[in-house]
């Protein structure tokens, strides 16, 4: 037994102790499993084992010296006491072993809470966890049926937002105060938890700049803990690696011995074992690594996403300008994901060199110095590759660039598709798309040469770098033979070099990107926040709201907006202020609130504020959430804030009540429902102080009184509160306590009502002005007679003259109507007491109808199950080209074929034992070996660039035909379908099939061929190895296909609830000002956080599905190891060049097996992207834009503009009732007739039927006597002209805006702008017509976006125009000028007008009632007002006008 040392005696037993302290302490802890108990346990069995051989032998010698005759009586008792103890302590180690193989029992208490969902992981055992067969079970339930959402576990505790988040934080608020120097006296603050809330700190506001923050430093300090951890798992196995060659060449020493001097069979065997134990460790260690660098990815992705949307809540209106919200979700969607992406290869930077180095010290073992040729080859190789890989990053920097340019385009394209459709604008804006989309497809391609050179010069590294050696080692000296050890050994040494030397590239090219990443999500996390001081809260202040001298800007120093502002709210107090379109009225409400720059003077608000914007912004929820905006539900209150804001008739026409789902920026609702919803949601809100931007303008005279009496005025819900009110109408003003008049951003005066008379200034002739539009009401005039008695008798004179002047020129609106823009075929109002007869019964039942889905508007996304279909795969390579598609599997072959070929000359040449005495023959056997190499290199360029090229022409086409069917869609599919999911496809999916799928295929392609030359070259070397190619191709195939199965699911799962993150996002960035306003950013920052940790619940499963896969499938690897070896060294085999070569393959089978199986399945789930574009590419389409027969009509039709409507029907979508049932009636040419009816009556229907947004169910439309149904819709469109309810600008130049096909001269275009009272505006612009507009026309007042509608109108100057009733958002002398042009400057042309107000339409030719979708009256305007019984009269009568 050897004798036994005290040290050996004492490492025993610490370890005993040392496990003793272990298992309680494991317990007190609650660890359910320990690695390092198992191990202990495992290694001291299997190193018992020898002992129990020895222990067995020296028994049955005892017993055969017992047994024997002439034995001398020996006394056996303490060798038979230690037998027996041992063998009870080995079966006790046994017994522990399995023991440790399972795990505890769940502990009582732990430090996170459990829940029934709760991840198996947590209390799996050690072994389960290294083999990852916890996760069989949800491998399993996949490969059955497609997984949903139900069957996920949750989240671990630690990777949820809660866990993350705070660490994060603490380390940048650290370096943002290292970053910046504090001002003298500032103090050190502590970011931690404030009541788990978490605060990051604005890099903006300390003092002087020594450089920008980088996320860079809190990300190592955060999660580089569980880095390192990993990183040490790396260490072990790039040590194991190096052991394999070693083990090769025993293997190979024992067949060269085979036939001189054989070495005992065990030997052999203990080799084969030894190598599979290697792979083994190997291969479990691999996957712990992975594993965690994955963790770590999700970490510091959730740490980004977060980061972003915090910072994205509280940037400066001048940051949030220079970049779009596209932009800024695109830092969400493709920056932080590259980190992710990147952590896993991160480890390379350290483990590449250093397997070089190993790599290249045991080839000098067996080379000598020769290896330094090689390592010259390589090192010349790097700075080429450095100078390519340089080159890339500057394409790949532009093809970011202009993917941002191309996504922002579409997103504002699908945004105001309807506009397009309407004007005939989609050819323009589509060549836009697509000029972008060549520039970007032209540096793709530039890179496809780049990366096919650099997988050029890789390919034909390690070979060159064998070549070379290998010359280099025969011709320096004539007594250096290669023999079958030497070559093979440093085969396998070189390809274990390919590997990082592979590597060091890639990862050069992925830091590249995530440089450029970082500096992206840098500059935005360092940009310019609000000032918090811009507003005090100094409850000292007698009032709780004032401005004093207030200077402010939006962002840019030199303009001024706001200047010289005074103003002071008492408590309790209605401050109005007016004034004209862009005279600075909403800029006072956003200094109020702190969005605009000051640039001096001081803002204090004390109290609770809410806000209503001019434009409501409504959030993808139901109607109540809207309302309640996170506040708990009262019913009474509720019920009383819905009675007030006039909202109880319109939510008891939606479908599903108040619970009924509103679409994107409240896509289902009319402009009135939207406005009401965002005031009822201030009101609800219960504030202190409310900022109420023209929250009337979108709302009808009537429901505007009822509104302002029961909400804002006197005895409204909000008498007892401060309130600001901007408003256009006049008619509340007398209630008013203090008016507050506006022009060029400076206020001209302030005072009472009667001041403001009294005063004779600007107020005084806007009053009068709006008396003579015949706005105002009788008992309104005479309240204002009664104020001017006792304020200023002179002005009664005047007055009563204008007020004879209105009278006479025209009868007051009292209808409720509006435009049809939603799915509701009208928007629903309050209508008067007295009008509730008419209620439109029919409207309501088909809404019933519509919406029998219980108030789901938006489809849900599909994510779709099963596989994917082999039509999809057939469209790909049908994109690609058939001869690229064959070119590159051919090349493929051919590299192989050359591979194999050299290999076996080198088995052959190393067999030659005439080499070491003729020089001829060994320069043979080299140039040969050349020749080989040379086909290789260049097969291998012509596949990558065959490959790359065709992935190009197929993403080009796929693009292409994307945005052809989407701008081609009916107006229907765009109602239902979010745009953030079609901005998905034309982001996410068209980088896949840009970049991924390209790169994806060029591996599987390759590994899948270098497999199959494996099993061709282990076969020819032992053919018995066939034989288990079978079994082990099964277990193969079905790993594959059960992971295949749920991964693919994971992964639609996971996209599926990607698209939340963005969307969410993306509406917060839009409706910030408003979320500021009411202060709930923590709100909608937990509600982001909820939704990273819900895309985490998908992400992680599919992480560990593929860790789960890769062990199965190394294992698998690891057999074919085993059995090429095995085979070897027992088949008797005789050949050791043959050996070499079959095991140094089967050694590499690993990896590339590994590869396939993930390049594969990556396929599988990124050509999902091309199903997807496919998908819509098989859309529904509207009829064609331009057909044969457009030719023959005349050149100027329509030349007379007569419209007739014959039985006309038509329905919004299939399976909808009529929403036009039966509409006959004629206009002849030049005619002004205008349209009135209640809400719901079809009227916006009629001018959607005209343009064919909606197609005719039955009847037909004639313009001049041609059926529009037979026309191309853009020769139709393009020859009508309408003024849309809502202004949508487009960003781009003013003069893009107005003429996109770029046919009109400037002075055509000035003309317009002169008409359209724009000319002296776009005069002040330093760029003229060139002015740039920003997204959605945001740098334009809402007034000034209706005018340049107006301006494109007067451009086209059709025939017939359609108005669309859009006065709602500009003042009265706008909207009087814009009645005057359109008098004059369309004498001549037919023109129907959808009313608001009737005074628009009295002048009007004929007018035409709507009831329930069918004209009940069709007459001019007098002969209707002369007969008491028509509905017309009633109305007029309702006005108390007849």
């Amino acid at each position: 037994m050897g004798d036994i040392t005290p040290m050996d005696e004492f490492c025993g037993s610490t370890f005993w102790i040392m496990l003793l302290i272990f298992i309680p302490l494991n317990r007190k802890y609650g660890v359910q499993t320990s690695g390092c108990q198992f191990l202990f346990w495992l290694f001291l069995v299997i190193f018992s084992i020898p002992r129990c051989r020895t222990e067995a032998r020296m028994h049955q010698e005892r017993s055969d010296i017992i047994n024997s005759q002439k034995a001398t009586p020996h006394d056996f008792s303490w060798e038979t006491y230690q037998f027996c103890s041992f063998f009870i302590f080995f079966t006790l180690s046994v017994l522990m072993l399995i023991l440790n193989c399972f795990a505890d029992r769940l502990p009582r208490q732990t430090k996170y809470k459990r829940g029934p969902k709760e991840i198996p992981e947590l209390s799996a055992s050690f072994l389960s966890r290294i083999t990852y067969s916890w996760f069989d079970k949800m491998a399993l339930k996949g490969y059955r049926n497609p997984l949903e959402e139900k069957d996920l576990w949750d989240l671990r505790p630690q990777d949820s937002c809660k866990e993350v988040m705070p660490t994060f934080a603490y380390y940048w608020n650290k370096n943002v105060r290292k970053n910046y120097r504090r001002m003298a006296n500032a103090q050190e603050t502590k970011a931690q938890f404030s009541n788990g809330k978490v605060s990051f700190e604005n890099p903006q506001k300390n003092g002087k700049k020594k450089g920008m923050a980088s996320i860079m430093p809190p990300i190592y300090k955060s999660f580089g803990g569980i880095f390192l951890f990993g990183s040490f798992f790396k260490l072990i196995t790039d040590i194991l690696t190096f052991a394999q060659p070693q083990v090769l060449s025993l293997i190979i020493g024992y067949v060269e011995d085979y036939q001189t001097n054989p070495q005992p069979e065990w030997k052999g065997i203990m080799y084969s074992i030894l190598l599979f134990v290697l792979a083994s460790a190997q291969t479990f260690i691999l996957a712990q690594y992975f594993h965690r660098m994955f963790i770590v990815g999700l970490r510091i992705r959730t740490a980004l996403i977060n980061c972003i949307y915090r910072k994205a809540l509280r940037i400066s209106n001048a940051a949030r300008k220079s970049s779009t919200v596209g932009e800024i979700v695109n830092l969400m969607a493709v920056d932080a994901q590259r980190f992710m992406d990147l952590t896993t290869y991160l480890n390379m930077l350290w483990s590449a060199p250093l397997q070089i180095a190993l790599a290249l010290y045991f080839l000098w073992q067996q080379l000598g110095p020769s290896v330094l040729a090689g390592l010259a080859v390589m090192i010349i190789m790097i700075p080429l590759n450095g100078f390519i890989a340089s080159r890339i990053k500057t394409y790949q920097i532009r093809q970011m660039k202009y993917k941002d340019e191309r996504v922002k385009l579409m997103n504002e394209v699908l945004s105001g598709i309807k506009v397009l459709k309407l004007y005939a604008w989609e050819p323009s804006f589509e060549k836009q798309v697509l000029d972008i989309r060549d520039k970007e497809i032209a540096t793709l391609r530039a890179t496809a040469y780049l990366n096919a050179s650099t997988s050029f010069l890789w390919s034909c590294a390690p070979f060159l770098v064998s070549l070379v050696t290998f010359a280099t080692y025969v011709l320096i000296d004539e007594n250096n033979v290669l023999d079958a050890k030497k070559t093979f050994v440093s085969l396998s040494l070189f390809n274990i070099l390919r590997f990082p030397l592979t590597m060091l590239p890639m990862l050069i090219t992925n830091l590249v990107q995530t440089q450029v990443s970082v500096q992206r999500i840098n500059k935005f996390l360092n940009s310019e926040e609000l000032d918090p001081d811009n507003v005090q809260h100094d409850p000292s202040k007698p009032h709780p709201m004032s401005i004093e001298n207030g200077h402010f800007s939006w962002g840019d120093e030199d303009e001024l907006t706001l200047k010289n502002i005074n103003m002071e709210v008492r408590k309790h107090n209605l401050v109005a202020i007016v004034g004209t379109v862009g005279s600075g009225k909403s800029s006072v409400i956003q200094a109020f609130l702190g969005e605009m720059e000051k640039i001096s003077g001081t803002v204090n608000t004390v109290g609770k504020m809410a806000y209503v914007p001019q434009q409501a912004w409504i959030q993808n929820a139901t109607v109540r959430d809207n309302i309640l905006f996170g506040k708990t539900y009262d019913r009474k209150r509720y019920n009383q804030v819905i009675d007030a804001c006039a909202l109880r008739t319109d939510i008891e026409i939606l479908s599903a009540g108040d619970r009924t789902e509103i679409g994107e920026k409240g896509i289902n609702l009319s402009g009135g429902q939207k406005q009401r919803i965002s005031l009822a949601r201030a009101v609800y809100s219960n504030a202190d102080i409310y900022l109420l931007d023209d929250p009337l303008s979108a709302v009808d005279s009537h429901v505007g009184k009822h509104i302002f009496e029961e909400v804002l005025g006197p005895k409204g819900m909000l008498a007892k509160k401060t309130r600001v009110l901007v408003t256009h109408g006049i008619t509340f003003l007398p209630q008013a306590d203090n008016i507050y008049v506006m022009k060029m951003g400076e206020i001209t005066e302030s005072g009472t009502y009667s001041e403001l008379l009294r005063n004779r200034g600007a107020f005084a002739d806007f009053l009068m002005q709006h008396l003579q539009e015949g706005e105002a009401e009788a008992e309104e005039i005479d309240q204002i007679k009664r104020q001017l008695s006792q304020t200023d008798p002179s002005l009664i004179a005047p007055f009563e003259k204008a007020i004879l002047l209105a009278r006479t020129e025209s009868l007051s609106d009292s209808i409720s109507v509006t435009s049809a823009d939603s799915l509701m075929g009208g928007s629903l109002r309050r209508r008067n007491k007295r009008q509730d007869s008419y209620d439109s019964t029919a409207s309501a039942a088909s809404l019933k109808k519509q919406q029998e889905l219980e108030g789901k508007l938006i489809e849900t996304e599909k994510s779709q199950t099963g596989g994917v279909d082999f039509s999809v795969y057939k469209h790909y390579i049908k994109s690609v080209g058939i001869f690229l598609s064959v070119a590159t599997l051919v090349l493929n072959f051919v590299f192989q074929a050359f591979q194999i070929g050299s290999n076996l000359w080198l088995t052959q040449w190393s067999n030659d034992k005439e080499v070491e005495h003729n020089t001829d023959k060994r320069n043979m056997y080299l140039g040969v070996y050349g020749a080989f190499g040379f086909g290789q290199v260049t097969s291998s360029f012509l596949s990558t660039l065959a490959l790359s090229l065709g992935c190009i022409y197929s993403a080009e086409y796929l693009h292409n035909t994307l945005v052809r069917f989407v701008m081609r869609w009916p107006m229907e599919l765009f109602d239902i379908t979010p745009i953030g999911r079609v901005v998905n496809r034309f982001s996410k999916d068209v980088d896949t099939c840009d970049t991924t799928l390209p790169l994806n295929l060029r591996v599987a392609i390759s590994q899948l061929f270098a497999v199959l030359a494996t099993i061709v070259v282990i076969s020819i070397s032992t053919p018995i190895f066939l034989a288990v190619i079978v079994p082990i191709a099964f277990i193969y195939y079905f790993a594959q296909r059960f992971y295949v199965a749920t991964s693919r699911q994971l992964m639609r799962l996971e996209s599926v609830s990607r698209s939340p993150i963005y969307s969410h996002f993306g509406e917060t960035v839009t409706g910030v000002s408003t979320i500021r306003a009411y202060t709930v950013e923590e709100r909608f920052i937990e509600e982001s956080d909820s939704k990273v940790d819900k895309n985490q619940v998908c992400k992680y499963p599919s992480l560990i599905a593929n860790r789960w896969l890769a062990v199965r499938l190394e294992m698998v690897g690891n057999l074919i190891i085993l059995f090429a070896s095995l085979f070897a060294v027992l088949g008797g085999q005789t050949n050791p060049g043959l050996v070499g070569l079959s095991v140094s393959y089967a050694l590499q089978v690993t990896q590339t097996l590994n590869w396939l199986v993930r390049m594969s399945s990556d396929i599988e789930t990124n050509i999902v992207s091309v199903e997807r574009i496919k998908e819509y590419g098989e859309t529904k389409q509207e009829a064609a834009w331009e057909l044969e027969s457009d030719k023959q009509h005349p050149k100027n039709w329509p030349e007379g503009g007569r419209v007739e409507f014959k039985d006309f029907q038509v329905r919004y979508r299939e399976g909808l009732d009529l929403v036009l049932r039966g509409v006959t009636f004629n206009i002849t040419g030049g005619e002004k007739v205008g349209i009135v009816g209640r809400t719901g009556a079809g009227k916006s229907s009629l001018t959607l039927a005209l343009f064919r947004i909606i197609e005719a169910a039955g009847g037909k439309i004639m313009i001049d006597g041609i059926d529009i149904a037979t026309m191309g819709l853009h020769m139709l469109r393009s020859r009508l002209t309408i003024i849309p309810q809502d202004p949508v600008l487009f960003s781009g130049s003013l003069r893009s805006n107005l003429d996109p096909f770029e046919v009109k001269t400037d002075d055509e275009i000035w003309k317009a702008l002169e008409l359209s009272h724009l000319k002296a505006f776009a005069k002040s612009l330093t760029a003229g017509l060139n002015h740039e507009i920003s997204e959605g026309g945001e740098n334009l007042s809402v007034g000034q976006r209706q005018l340049v509608c107006l301006a494109r109108a007067l451009l086209r100057k059709t025939k017939v125009l359609v108005l669309d009733e859009a006065t709602a958002a500009v003042d009265l002398e706008t909207d009087d000028l814009i009645q005057k042009t359109i008098r004059s400057e369309f004498k001549e042309c037919t023109v129907l007008t959808i009313a608001h107000r009737l005074n628009t339409i009295m002048d009007s030719d004929k007018v035409i009632v709507l009831d329930k979708g069918q004209i009940t009256e069709f007459a001019s305007p007098t002969e209707l007002l002369g007969d008491p019984k028509s509905a017309f009269y009633s109305m007029a009568k309702d006005a108390n006008l007849v």
